[in-house]
């Protein structure tokens, strides 16, 4: 089961290269479990789950679970 789903809020970690914006939120958009995985460019990514998170900005990028973590939006601060 994958801890994070659809709408989740998380956090790109601070290991993360640059060009995968660390330390930024995004919301979770897409989640490809190893089982469900098709295609060349899926079968690349190390064993677990790959996210597709969405920025504040519209762009949007595949990462393996290790790369994020949960995170919070200001708005969602209780």
């Amino acid at each position: 089961m994958a801890p994070f789903t659809y709408n989740d809020t998380v956090r790109v970690k601070q290991a993360a290269p640059a060009q995968w914006r660390p330390g930024e939120l995004a919301s979770v958009v897409g989640i490809s479990l190893e089982a469900e995985r098709s295609g060349e460019f899926l079968k690349t990514f190390p064993h677990g789950i790959l996210y597709t998170i969405e920025f504040e900005d519209g762009s949007s990028v595949q990462l393996h679970e290790d790369l994020v973590e949960k995170g919070a939006f200001p708005s969602e601060s209780g």
